[in-house]
């Protein structure tokens, strides 16, 4: 098999546009922290980083995210960062950009810049990938985090049955906001938003071509109150289209996980979706093989939709299989009833459960914020608050 290409240093500054500095809220190339890329014959890429200060708490985190997205790219064995810091003119700089960013471009979404953002797609439909979104976003608001569930699949929504929320959407008071449905989850919490809490019922056939689709998903965006979100989960519908395009464009931090079958006729369309991250710079996170296998009352396993797709996905687009999903009647059921497999027991629920833990250990670790100075102030205020509070009530 012939070695893959090598990438440009143009293609490695496009996918740093998508590691954003959570205390800033801008890229780290329009701010000019990424000062420049190499790229040796040996697949070994060099980036400098100039941090706005020696001692910058998110350094970890950033040093994650760039690793993470150019780790992604074919052809690419190895990633060094070499570190410097910003002279008082270029942090400056950095910082009257960020202010007129937010100037500017108030708000372009209502995503807080330290959610981590996932993209759930496929190449095709038919292969689970909404049931794996909604028993991922689950699992993950089980160990204690707030998850944010996007149903981007405008004509296909299926995520308010799924996870059993239902009621239309209601407005923020005195704001032109929506709100979230809010739903305790496990140690956690849901936030979920989808078309299906906006029409009458859920046969309603929604006759839309893509620029009204694009439209819809960019008020979600907008639109929503979303508040403080460890992850937003956004389940796409399936294929490469104005969805897909459209939410590259308005979220280029977000990050995709990309859910096939065994099958390898499967396994051929959904490289079609890594193909279309990669040439909108998003970094692809992974591979789920839904639909693994059944395994029947008496230990017996059979591969019902053939075997391998998941492994050769992964494979040949470099990047790693997170995790097989059995087949499971319960799967199903709970799809149907709305109470997600990922919080009962059995190999699918055990299955799901370990895929969150690789994506929050391993793979795409929360955000961490708690030495940034925007948090540092916030908690002074809020102890000011209460003191001044405490001395009024005595």
């Amino acid at each position: 098999m012939a070695a893959a290409p090598l990438p440009t240093v143009d293609e490695v500054l496009g996918l740093l546009r998508g590691v954003i500095d959570p205390e800033l809220g801008s890229d780290i190339v329009e701010l000019g922290m990424a000062k420049g890329a190499d790229v040796s014959p040996d697949g070994t890429v060099t980036v400098t980083l100039a941090l706005t200060t020696a001692g910058c708490p998110l350094r970890a985190q950033i040093q994650r995210d760039v690793k993470a997205r150019l780790e992604s790219l074919p052809g690419v064995r190895a990633v060094k960062l070499v570190w410097t810091e910003m002279t008082s003119e270029e942090r400056s700089a950095a910082m009257a950009k960020a202010r007129w960013n937010v100037r500017e471009r108030a708000p372009d979404t209502e995503i807080p810049p330290m959610t981590r953002v996932l993209a759930v797609a496929s190449g095709k439909g038919g292969v689970g990938k909404s049931s794996v979104t909604a028993n991922l976003a689950v699992a993950l608001a089980a160990r204690g985090f707030t998850v944010g569930v996007l149903d981007a699949d405008i004509w296909g929504f299926s995520i308010p049955r799924m996870l059993g929320v239902e009621g239309r959407l209601q407005g923020k008071p005195g704001e032109k906001k929506i709100l979230p449905h809010v739903q305790p989850c496990g140690e956690g919490s849901l936030k979920v938003v989808s078309m299906g809490h906006l029409v009458d019922d859920e046969e309603t056939a929604l006759m839309w071509r893509g620029l009204m689709l694009n439209r819809a998903v960019q008020h979600f965006l907008e639109d929503v109150s979303w508040g403080e979100m460890d992850y937003l989960l956004i389940d796409m519908p399936p294929g490469t289209g104005d969805v897909q395009m459209g939410l590259a464009r308005m979220l280029p931090r977000a990050e995709m996980i990309v859910v096939t079958t065994p099958a390898r006729s499967a396994q051929k369309v959904a490289v079609r979706a890594v193909s279309m991250a990669r040439k909108s710079y998003l970094r692809v996170v992974g591979v789920i093989e839904n639909m693994s296998s059944f395994e029947c009352e008496h230990g017996s396993s059979y591969e019902l939709f053939g075997s391998g797709g998941g492994a050769q996905l992964a494979h040949d687009a470099g990047i790693p299989l997170l995790g097989r999903v059995p087949i499971e009647p319960s799967v199903a059921r709970g799809g149907d009833d709305g109470r997600p497999v990922a919080l009962g027991t059995g190999p699918a629920a055990t299955a799901f459960r370990e895929i969150a833990d690789r994506l929050v250990e391993d793979y795409v670790p929360p955000a961490d914020m708690a030495g940034c100075s925007a948090r540092m102030l916030e908690a002074a205020l809020a102890a000011l608050d209460a003191q001044a509070t405490e001395a009024t009530s005595t």
